[in-house]
């Protein structure tokens, strides 16, 4: 995960308080929509949708292999998809903490995505 130079764009008044909407999961939403002008929330916004997307599919997979493995390596899968999601959580404070703080923290293999979007 590396750092990244923020883009330009006219800053909102309330940026930070998006920059933080946008990595609650679906609260991604209210700043993509909201705060069209300010391309730094948009970012922010959009890097949150695709970390979002990315989490249904990885709970998806996880989950798969808890139904398919069986009762005794689904137990042990369900305790190490708990280290998982702690690691997904934390990535989402890193990523408020940066972008509050003016930065970008780039997620290798999903940020390419947000600036798709």
């Amino acid at each position: 995960m590396a750092d990244a130079t923020p883009g330009s764009g006219a800053p909102s008044s309330n940026r930070n308080i998006m920059i933080v909407l946008s990595y609650l999961w679906l609260l991604a939403l209210v700043p993509l929509l909201t705060e069209k002008e300010d391309k730094e929330v948009q970012w922010h916004a959009k890097h949150g949708i695709v970390l979002m997307i990315a989490e249904i599919v990885l709970w998806i997979v996880i989950t798969g292999i808890n139904v398919t493995t069986g009762l005794f390596l689904g137990c042990i899968t369900a305790f190490l998809s708990l280290f998982v999601w702690l690691g997904l959580i934390i990535l989402h404070i890193l990523c408020i903490v940066k972008g509050v703080n003016g930065q970008r923290l780039i997620v290798p293999g999903l940020s390419e995505y947000a600036d798709k979007l």
